[in-house]
């Protein structure tokens, strides 16, 4: 294997020296920047080239004989594949060294990337037959557990009562609820961080009220004990969006990663029949606010792609094209509602939700939110 070119060199020019007569090294360097100054306009000038670092240091290697010079040069580049082989074609324009007529002759450029790929390839076997040799475990053995590990190190408590939750469910939007500790390690384990446990039938009042907050799946074990806990979870008065359930017979912590994500993609709405009282409430109070000021509002937006900023008054604070909103929203304050002629997508909503924004009125919307009331028309 060849000698590597620094990191930042793509490219390496090799030509070949041959001259009439006795020269030296700085008569070669000396001939190279002399000679090709002006050549090739002030951007591709060598000593500028130098002194920015696209060029790097010219090597020569001189040997004399029988009263000729015989010689190799290589001049490393972080240019682009073009320029560095118009670099290349001005060395041979140099018809004198120092007192000696003489001739260059570019060789080849070489790709410094393709050197160190074939450096890093025979590297690595040599690397991998000492790994066999020394039996240790296969690499995606080692990530998987050290992953593993540090999920576990990531579980957090909520609430007074110190329940085991994922580190993501004060910043999430959705939770979901397992039965106990081990549930919330198992899905920790597959990357899921907004898992948080019940404790079986003796429900903290936190998680009730955890519940109203946020959209809520419940994901149970297959048997009757995952039943029991529902139940317990609906007498309490808890507001449950969705339910998930293990295959029968088995338990949450007991899952495969392909099981867990089939049973949360197979989770079940809950009719709104069998919600609390406050849901519907929460439900009533929704439609009581889409009032005829936002009908106004929005009637006179139709078409327009346009929206307005309402502070809690609803006085109008601005009125700006729809998809300015998230940039607008960081410059004022005092933003109560957005009524928009449009569809809230997630950067919107992200946006809204940083800001404190208590409502939008909207056409439609493709998020559902317990933090903002979405008013669609």
């Amino acid at each position: 294997m060849g000698k590597i070119a620094p990191v930042s060199a793509k490219y390496i020019i090799y030509a070949k020296l041959n001259a009439n007569g006795i020269v030296e090294k700085p008569d070669v360097i000396g001939a190279i920047f002399g000679q090709t100054e002006g050549l090739l306009g002030d951007e591709l000038e060598l000593r500028e080239l130098q002194k920015s670092g696209r060029i790097g240091r010219i090597d020569v290697d001189l040997k004399v004989a029988k009263g000729k010079t015989e010689g190799e040069i290589s001049i490393p580049s972080s240019m682009d594949k073009a320029e560095t082989a118009i670099i290349a074609a001005a060395l041979e324009t140099i018809q004198r060294v120092g007192p000696c007529d003489a001739t260059i002759k570019v060789e080849k450029i070489e790709d410094v990337r393709v050197t160190k790929r074939e450096y890093v390839v025979e590297r690595a076997k040599e690397i991998l037959k000492r790994l066999i040799k020394e039996n240790i475990p296969d690499s995606s053995e080692l990530t998987e557990h050290v992953s593993k590990s540090v999920r576990m190190l990531e579980i957090t408590e909520y609430g007074p009562e110190k329940i085991p939750a994922g580190p993501a469910v004060n910043e999430s939007d959705e939770v979901i609820l397992v039965e106990g500790r081990a549930d919330v390690i198992a899905l920790l384990k597959n990357n899921i961080k907004n898992a948080i446990a019940v404790g079986g039938t003796n429900i903290p009042e936190s998680i009730i009220k955890l519940t109203h907050e946020k959209e809520t799946t419940v994901f149970v074990d297959g048997d009757r004990g995952g039943d029991l806990i529902i139940e317990e979870l609906k007498r309490r008065g808890a507001d449950i969006d969705f339910i998930a359930r293990a295959p029968y017979g088995k338990e949450v912590e007991e899952l495969t990663k392909k099981q867990i994500h089939q049973a949360l993609r197979a989770k079940i709405p809950v009719p709104q029949e069998h919600k609390n009282v406050s849901r519907h409430q929460s439900t009533t109070n929704h439609k009581v606010k889409i009032n005829e000021e936002f009908v106004k509002l929005l009637n006179e937006l139709e078409g327009s792609k346009g929206a307005y900023l309402l502070d809690e008054n609803l006085n109008i604070l601005a009125k700006i094209p729809a998809k300015e909103i998230p940039s607008v929203l960081r410059e004022i304050d005092n933003i109560n509602t957005i009524v928009m002629d449009g569809i809230v997508d997630k950067r919107l909503y992200n946006s809204a939700k940083q800001k404190g924004i208590e409502r939008i009125v909207c056409k439609g919307s493709e998020i559902q939110s317990k933090k903002i009331e979405i008013v669609t028309l």
